[in-house]
């Protein structure tokens, strides 16, 4: 890719995100738009649980949290086992699970539920997403993919525990948060960690960040009604998109209110793009602005 583009000076940490960058951006690398609607597939990897658990890093020291009652490393190994039995078999993506812990990214009094399978509050009206969802995300993600593994562009930082975890298996981490006051809270919680290969961002996810591209991958944790172009334009050929979609039928609709999503995952190639949805997902909606 342009190597005057990936020697340029990146943001420090923390860094706040000029939000003139974007607008209007075009595809400078001119790959045609060839979009394809194709039902999901099952993946046949073969189990990989025991390899797995072997390669599970260990904590320098035993976490523990008021409110958990046990060391946390043993409910985190819980949590891996109770993934890969539901099907998470990439050992990279375990690996990372057991090690990030995410009582430390939840309010002190959700401690006790922060390893089950289950979506979590974390203010301003957002939540972090079930462990199941940000593991097969991320395992989608990173497929068919051979380290190194390059620069990773998530909208939607929250409470900051996927960069976290993207941040132990990407070489770079950039994260984007809208909310002021979640990017604070992520800050905060990500520092006592010094991941140096990640950095947080305030600004406009719908616009990614064109200052770190190409990326070799971007996740997103709310969904739009479409995937943003700039996305695909701050995409590197090879490199893939994973993002909850609208499926744009207005019948369909959640009991909440808010409209159905699916999960798309879009493929760039030096032939044009390629868009697969797959299973339902429920996940905040996607916007604009700095809120």
């Amino acid at each position: 890719m342009n190597s005057a583009k990936n020697n340029q000076r990146k943001p420090t940490f923390p860094a706040t995100l000029d939000l003139s960058l974007g607008r209007g951006a075009t595809n400078g690398l001119g790959v045609p738009n060839r979009v394809t609607h194709t039902p999901a597939r099952k993946q046949s990897t073969p189990p990989l649980a025991q390899q797995a658990l072997k390669s599970l890093s260990q904590p320098t020291k035993p976490v523990r949290s008021a409110g958990l009652g046990l060391d946390s490393s043993a409910v985190r190994a819980t949590m891996v086992r109770k993934l890969e039995a539901q099907g998470i078999q990439d050992v990279r993506v375990l690996t990372a699970m057991n090690s990030v812990p995410r009582h430390h990214y939840v309010d002190s009094a959700l401690a006790n539920q922060a390893y089950e399978d289950t979506s979590l509050p974390i203010g301003w009206g957002q939540t972090i997403s079930k462990p199941n969802v940000v593991a097969r995300m991320m395992s989608l993600l990173f497929e068919g993919k051979a380290a190194p593994y390059g620069r990773v562009l998530e909208i939607g930082t929250g409470c900051g525990y996927q960069a976290a975890l993207l941040s132990h298996i990407a070489s770079e981490v950039y994260s984007i948060e809208r909310i002021r006051g979640l990017h604070e809270k992520a800050q905060a919680n990500v520092r006592p960690f010094a991941m140096g290969n990640l950095r947080l961002l305030l600004g406009d996810g719908m616009l990614g960040y064109a200052k770190g591209a190409p990326y070799f991958g971007i996740i997103a944790a709310a969904g739009g009604d479409r995937i943003p172009d700039a996305w695909i334009d701050q995409l590197a050929v090879g490199g893939r998109i994973v993002a909850p979609v609208e499926n744009n039928r207005p019948q369909n609709t959640h009991p909440n209110g808010a409209n159905e999503q699916s999960l798309v995952v879009i493929d760039k190639t030096d032939t044009g793009i390629k868009r697969t949805v797959l299973e339902l997902v429920q996940f905040v909606p996607l916007k604009s602005g700095i809120g």
